[in-house]
């Protein structure tokens, strides 16, 4: 190989000073983040377009990455939304009958900073001991400066914590997204309204093709622009950053809770849908992401396999029901929590409707075990409409 064609030198830095030396993966350049691991074995496409992980530098612990390509259908957004990507093994060509092209390709087309040919269980060990943490990677001439300049550099940026993300990936403009096209016949069951913050592609095929109807907003719309829709239930999504940040959406949700419309949210949803009870969240050490996290469904004792991309977490009671904090919503309780660690993965309210996980049901790659919840929405807005029925009787 002559040495036109050998790898640029990268390195991954992080804020503790440790270093990771491999070759350049994808554009050559900077790139800036917090430094996260994924336990995803497959998906790395969905993974790399999910708008959750925009600021963030994603570390593969599969070793062998970019084996099936890219292709157009796959993606969960209109973007690569990480800032960077981390792999040991990056595949020599793809082999898979729906691949439309490479993964490095793709990446050096959207400007996307990686290193290939590093200890990614290494990073993983480290990260899982000293917590996700701000990090760099620098490749071809930028990987040339100093150790001390390159280190100065990642702690320059800000960290996760405190960040404001959502508006930054939310769409721009509503949109609508039909039952019909998506294998649905018949007139719609219900309309709702699903508020963008990072909302992946997955996610509103899941409500049409079970007869839904979505007007999907932006992320700064207001209570009263959403009422005008007539919405049957409110929707919230996944989505990046500090949920302490989330002051707007958090009174969009507390308006629809106290007009005692539908509520269902996941990830984001699910924090948001905490902080407007009264609770608190906080930043977890190094978060849970991928698609093999084992979740307990406490209304029915069973344990699902769940994919799962968050690094903040509820602060509420885990066990019994307990008198939410802004008390005019009633009575709360923990619905779901994390087998592996005992986090809140999901909250149920007892005298509203209104319900949420922490993890990703729409499970675009992943598992399906979860899939019941969207058939559990639609069973709440079901009742809450037939007790409307029968309380104008």
């Amino acid at each position: 190989m002559s040495d036109a064609t050998m790898p640029a030198q990268a390195l991954l830095v992080l804020e503790d000073g440790r270093t990771f030396r491999g070759t350049s993966y994808g554009a050559q350049g900077t790139a800036l983040g917090e430094a996260v691991f994924t336990t995803g074995m497959t998906g790395y496409q969905e993974t790399l377009t999910d708008p959750s992980y925009a600021r963030q530098l994603i570390i593969q612990t599969a070793p062998h990455i970019g084996n099936t390509g890219v292709n157009a259908a796959d993606n969960e957004s209109t973007k690569i939304w990480a800032a960077g990507y981390v792999v040991r093994d990056a595949a020599r060509r793809p082999s898979n009958w729906r691949s439309e092209g490479t993964l490095d390709d793709e990446l050096i087309s959207q400007g996307v900073v990686g290193i290939q040919g590093v200890d990614t269980r290494a990073i993983t060990r480290h990260l899982r001991e000293r917590g996700a943490m701000k990090a760099g990677i620098f490749s071809g001439a930028d990987a040339g400066r100093t150790d001390a300049e390159l280190l100065a550099e990642v702690l320059a940026q800000p960290a996760m914590a405190g960040l404001r993300l959502a508006e930054e990936v939310s769409v721009k403009e509503a949109y609508v997204v039909e039952p019909s096209a998506h294998g649905w016949e018949g007139e719609p069951l219900f309309t709702i309204v699903a508020l963008d913050l990072g909302m992946k592609a997955m996610t509103p095929t899941r409500f049409a093709e079970r007869g839904v109807r979505l007007h999907v907003l932006p992320a700064t719309s207001t209570f009263d622009e959403a009422m005008e829709l007539n919405p049957d239930g409110v929707f919230i999504s996944n989505g990046p950053g500090d949920p302490a940040t989330a002051d707007r959406q958090v009174a969009f949700v507390r308006s629809f809770l106290d007009a005692s419309v539908p509520y269902f949210g996941i990830c984001f949803g699910n924090q948001i849908l905490g902080r407007a009870l009264g609770f608190g969240t906080y930043k977890l050490r190094y978060g849970h992401r991928g698609m093999n996290q084992p979740v307990m469904d406490r209304t029915t004792g069973k344990v699902e396999i769940t994919s799962q991309n968050h690094g903040f977490a509820v602060d509420a009671p885990l066990d019994g029901p307990t008198q939410a904090p802004e008390e005019r919503f009633g009575r709360v309780e923990v619905s779901h929590i994390s087998l592996n660690d005992q986090v809140v993965e999901g909250l149920s309210c007892l005298d509203i409707p209104a319900f949420s996980v922490q993890y990703h049901p729409e499970a675009a790659a992943g598992p399906h075990d979860a899939a019941y919840l969207f058939d559990r929405f639609i069973a709440q807005m079901t009742a809450h409409k037939n007790a409307q029925t029968e309380e104008s009787k």
